[in-house]
């Protein structure tokens, strides 16, 4: 049996509470290094560089973070993650998005679900058949490799 979704509404846990205050300090530094010296700023290089400049390098790190993840580098994991955020929290700078903006929609979320959901892109929708089409019928294929289709 799967547990339902954790709620913390009502418990009096703040569970944004430290990672909120971590991404608030990095948001302000980030801000503040926008415009400093290319030269001398990785920050400032990205803020000159644009959004899609910015958007890569979250990319990168996001990829980073998967592959050492699958091969079980836990310190890598650590790591690179530090990174991600640190290029997430760029690229929300550039986009004028704050971090309690964020944290305002995770908790819009939790109301809804409770903070172990996402919440579903759009509302699952089912295929519209034609009511006279007659439908093939549904047969398993064994030993063969599913593929994703383009």
């Amino acid at each position: 049996m799967r547990p339902g979704p954790v709620n913390t509404l009502g418990t009096g846990l703040d569970y944004f509470e430290g990672m909120s205050d971590s991404l608030e300090r990095l948001y302000q530094a980030v801000i503040a290094a926008k415009d400093l010296d290319p030269a001398v700023s990785r920050t400032a290089r990205l803020f000159q560089r644009g959004p899609a400049k910015m958007a890569k390098k979250l990319a990168e790190e996001a990829i980073e973070v998967v592959i050492d993840a699958v091969n079980g580098k836990t310190d890598a994991v650590v790591s690179e993650s530090a990174d991600l955020l640190y290029n997430l929290t760029v690229l929300w700078a550039s986009a004028g998005v704050r971090p309690e903006d964020v944290w305002r929609e995770m908790e819009r979320r939790e109301d809804l679900l409770g903070i172990a959901e996402k919440l579903p892109k759009s509302p699952v929708k089912l295929p519209k058949v034609p009511p006279r089409l007659v439908r093939r019928p549904v047969v398993a294929l064994e030993n063969r490799g599913l593929r994703k289709r383009h």
